[in-house]
């Protein structure tokens, strides 16, 4: 949702809280967990906090094939996924065997995000850190099975919006009539999810529409949530560089294609 070359949409002030990069890979079984004490050295001057939380199962695009679980069974024992955590708070690294993953997160609400070029230069920097690493300690290589980007929104009452029954003042293409002869009431929850194919079978854009709140306030929001994931047939650095670009520009789109025009200029104030 911010501004890019082939005239992708621009916004003064975006919904976005939250994106996430990573890539999925080939599980490193050689890596243990006393290796991830190690590693959190490196990034221990910028990423001083630590946690452990559980790890992510993967979630493999297919195409042209029925769904299937995509276990990766190894001879070690489970390890959690280590998050190394920036001394900001907006800045989180996140290590399993078969994942690496950047976050930005808004914390503060002066917090102000930073844009696509700095986030992706961010994950690459901390991917070719870990990538070093691996080579140092000679645990291997990553051999990527899949890339991931997300971008989290959050839409709080008053922007846009009053009650759910105005859900397609934010989201025109899933509106709720509201004729005088209608016997449901408002909607209590809404929770929509859909897909888009991305052209030759490099990946989908994941579209979740949720209703919430605000954890500390209680405020109502929406939650707008755009991942795209898969892979291209070029998996080398160029490739994988190729692939975030790409799906950065359908997460954009995306945003623009399913929010209204008046939140949008209004809002959000979306640059002409």
């Amino acid at each position: 949702m911010e501004e890019v070359s082939r005239g992708l949409p621009d916004y003064e002030r975006p919904p976005v809280i939250e994106v996430v990069c990573g890539i999925l890979f080939k599980s490193i079984d050689a890596l243990l967990a006393p290796h991830l004490g190690l590693l959190w050295e490196k990034y221990k001057p910028e990423y001083p906090f630590c946690r452990e939380v559980p790890p992510l199962t993967p979630a493999i695009e297919r195409f042209g094939e029925a769904p299937k679980i995509d276990l990766q069974l190894a001879d070690v024992p489970p390890l959690p996924r280590t998050w190394f955590v920036h001394k900001n708070d907006n800045g989180i690294i996140q290590v399993q065997r078969d994942r690496f993953l950047h976050n930005w997160k808004k914390v503060r609400p002066e917090d102000e995000y930073p844009r696509y070029p700095k986030v992706i230069k961010l994950f690459k920097e901390r991917l070719s850190q870990f990538e070093s690493f691996l080579e140092e300690n000679d645990l291997g290589k990553i051999e990527p099975r899949q890339y991931e980007m997300t971008y989290i929104n959050h839409i709080p009452q008053g922007d846009g919006w009053t009650n759910l029954n105005e859900i397609g003042e934010i989201f025109p293409d899933f509106s709720i009539r509201t004729n005088k002869d209608r016997f449901l009431p408002k909607p209590e929850r809404i929770n929509w999810r859909t897909s888009f194919l991305l052209p030759n079978e490099t990946g989908r854009l994941h579209v979740t529409i949720r209703h919430a709140k605000l954890r500390d306030s209680g405020i109502p929001l929406i939650l707008l949530d755009l991942t795209v994931r898969g892979i291209g047939s070029d998996k080398s650095l160029e490739g994988m560089a190729d692939w975030f670009n790409l799906a950065r520009e359908w997460i954009v789109q995306g945003f623009s294609d399913l929010t209204g025009e008046d939140v949008q200029r209004n809002i959000w104030r979306r640059k002409e």
